[in-house]
């Protein structure tokens, strides 16, 4: 009989916080509407970023490929800023060259989102068996993420629905992929360390930052990342939330994913702006089988994956 008014009890007031002083039950808000996102135009960007073959700083791929992406980021944001620097890998020592594609929309407004991903490939591919000091084309690591920052700067640009109060930052960073864990979490990410030290504009801020990383590969699952529970727990549980209630709950899974040292990082910790990566996870923090291997090319791709990590992050900003 204990056990039975307990229950009735819990159920009573359960039921009761979820209502207000009409007496009605309390549903989520509506979303806000937002553009399409086109899945078939991010894809037609990966494979555009692929026909360059591996984009490894100082060959002709990356020469080709920023010339790509800097002029489609120009059809649709009012300034763009491109770095051009060299840079140098703390243990190797060797130099790179580093180009930065940065576009701006709505450069004067003060409440500004940055959004990023790396367009580099890796030089070696050393978690394959075979070619393993041979680039990789880089389809989900590297072109994933730039096909879908282009395809959200389209459906922006392209809406009726403007984002009259909000700016957007859309950063290309190059030589993201010449590190290795052994050497250390700094041999990463030279890129975006380099623009931390030299923002396009000086003193540059930003509200949060959301970095796409791998979101492209046929079933992949992205899981709560580590450093971004850390540095930006509210943006990241208002991210999977909102791709949740869009249907994306499949994509976007409330499970620990691990601390993965990712161009997020650097973001949080030397821009000092609170970043969220949205990156393809498994349990354990391990990452796909094509991972750093020759098989990361078009075939792994899946424009359900681009449509679900595109249109969540279209739906994050027009919920600003």
């Amino acid at each position: 009989m204990q056990k039975i008014l307990l229950a009735v009890i819990l159920c009573t007031l359960i039921f009761t916080s979820c209502e207000n002083e009409n007496n009605t039950i309390d549903e989520p808000a509506a979303l806000n509407e937002a553009p399409v996102f086109n899945a078939d135009n991010a894809y037609a960007h990966i494979e555009k970023q692929l026909s360059f073959g591996p984009r490894v700083p100082g060959t002709n791929g990356q020469k080709q490929c920023a010339a790509y992406l800097q002029s489609e980021i120009e059809k649709h944001c009012d300034t763009v800023y491109v770095q051009k620097a060299k840079v140098t890998q703390p243990i190797s020592e060797k130099n790179y060259p580093c180009i930065n594609i940065i576009g701006s929309m709505n450069p004067d407004a003060l409440y500004r989102i940055l959004i990023l991903a790396h367009w580099d490939t890796r030089p070696w591919a050393d978690m394959d068996d075979e070619n393993r000091n041979k680039p990789i084309l880089g389809a989900d690591d590297g072109a994933s993420g730039c096909g879908v920052m282009l395809e959200v700067a389209r459906a922006i640009k392209e809406s009726d629905l403007q984002l009259e109060d909000v700016g957007i930052d859309f950063l290309f960073v190059d030589v993201e992929d010449v590190g290795k864990t052994e050497w250390s979490s700094l041999s990463y990410s030279l890129g975006t360390q380099y623009w931390a030290k030299n923002p396009h504009v000086a003193n540059y801020k930003a509200n949060y930052g959301i970095c796409l990383d791998m979101v492209g590969a046929k079933n992949a699952q992205f899981l709560l990342e580590g450093y971004s529970k850390q540095y930006a727990d509210d943006k990241q549980r208002n991210i999977w939330d909102i791709a949740n209630r869009l249907g994306y709950g499949q994509y976007f899974l409330y499970q620990d994913g691990g601390a993965i040292t990712d161009d997020h990082v650097v973001v949080n910790e030397m821009a000092n702006i609170p970043c969220v990566d949205i990156i393809n996870l498994q349990e354990g923090g391990s990452f796909g089988k094509y991972w750093h291997t020759h098989d990361d090319d078009i075939d792994i791709i899946d424009k359900r994956t681009l449509k679900a990590a595109g249109q969540t992050v279209l739906q994050v900003l027009y919920e600003e």
